[in-house]
């Protein structure tokens, strides 16, 4: 069943992508923060309305050939545990 309690609030997501981005994406990409690890990955930190706006996001990603790693919903209070709610 959806979760239906907190659909009107963004959703804040940590995606991780192979290999680096260069931060003048962000513009591109919209409310997104970029960072390129020292482990070759890039993280992304980015509020999404719905899954609608997740998936063209996601969408966005794949055009530009960079493989994905993971995608993590994170709890409101932090950016760095991932959300483990189901």
């Amino acid at each position: 069943m959806a979760d239906t309690q907190h659909q009107s609030q963004p959703m804040l997501y940590q995606i991780r992508l192979h290999g680096h981005l260069d931060k003048d994406w962000q513009d591109w990409f919209g409310d997104v923060t970029i960072t390129s690890e020292d482990d070759g990955t890039t993280l992304m930190i980015c509020q999404v309305l719905d899954q609608a706006a997740l998936h063209g996001l996601l969408r966005q990603i794949r055009d530009l050939g960079l493989p994905l790693i993971s995608v993590n919903r994170i709890n409101s209070g932090s950016a760095e545990e991932p959300d483990v709610t189901s």
